[in-house]
């Protein structure tokens, strides 16, 4: 199966670009997750007959938002973080409930579950870092664990932090910054000291692989990124997995495709 993971920043700007429907026609994914749709299902003049499409949008009109479009029908679709898990975590901060902005999906398939998730920024000032340290990525964390009691994961999307010094261009500079600090970057480790797997790093070392790039100083053609964007897998499925890709060609959004091939 060939899984697909794109942040578009506003599926209805990509699709009237007629970008959406080139990347579709060229990759043919068996799944598509996308993060931030800024828009409603039905807002947007999404036309893809060979998928059924599952939506998860903000209350927010025109935020946040994440959607699955899939050739293989799932056998459950959830959305949110569930209840019992949120109970334990205080979720709300000066900008809100994220629970309330679309950003988590799990499909259950037969043999595995896939969870797309855009992970809240922190933002610039880091008014949003205690929320993702203290609240979000532990609970996120507890979610997916408890999920991978029934069947193995496959959690991909915009985790809006880089790990390591290798997943950005510019580490030095940028060390405690948003998306690069202390506290972000143990949330990501924590779920490698869970078991769950880096699928690109299982294939590719090193820097200069990037998903994401600011519009500013002509950043993406001078490839000055961070490698934000990811495919994580239980390690049941880790063996299962033949490539994994970044696709840095593909246009209409700041950030670019990423991409696993499973034998599932």
């Amino acid at each position: 199966m060939k899984l697909y993971s794109w942040n578009v920043n506003g599926i209805r700007a990509v699709w009237k670009k007629g970008l959406l429907q080139e990347f579709v026609a060229k990759q043919r994914p068996d799944i598509l997750c996308l993060q931030e749709t800024k828009a409603e299902q039905g807002q947007a003049e999404v036309d893809l007959p060979e998928y059924t499409e599952y939506w998860n949008s903000a209350s927010k009109r025109g935020y946040s938002g994440t959607a699955i479009f899939t050739k293989t029908k799932p056998l459950s679709v959830v959305n949110n973080l569930p209840e019992e898990i949120i109970s334990g975590f205080d979720m709300t901060d000066g900008y809100g409930d994220p629970n309330n902005e679309g950003r988590v999906m799990a499909a259950e398939f037969d043999k595995f579950i896939i969870v797309n998730i855009y992970t809240p920024n922190s933002k610039g000032d880091l008014s949003r870092l205690e929320l993702r340290a203290k609240h979000w990525d532990p609970a996120f964390l507890a979610y997916c664990k408890q999920m991978e009691k029934s069947k193995p994961l496959l959690i991909c999307g915009d985790l809006n932090v880089a790990h390591s010094d290798d997943d950005l261009a510019n580490p030095r500079a940028n060390a405690g910054k948003h998306g690069f600090t202390d506290e972000e970057r143990k949330g990501i480790q924590n779920f490698i000291d869970a078991g769950f797997v880096d699928s690109f790093r299982l294939f590719t070392k090193g820097n200069g692989h990037y998903t994401w790039w600011t519009h500013w100083a002509n950043a993406r053609a001078r490839n000055v990124g961070w490698r934000i964007d990811y495919w994580l897998a239980s390690v049941a499925l880790k063996n299962k997995i033949s490539s994994a890709q970044i696709h840095p060609e593909v246009m209409g959004s700041d950030h670019c495709p990423v991409s696993i091939d499973v034998a599932i």
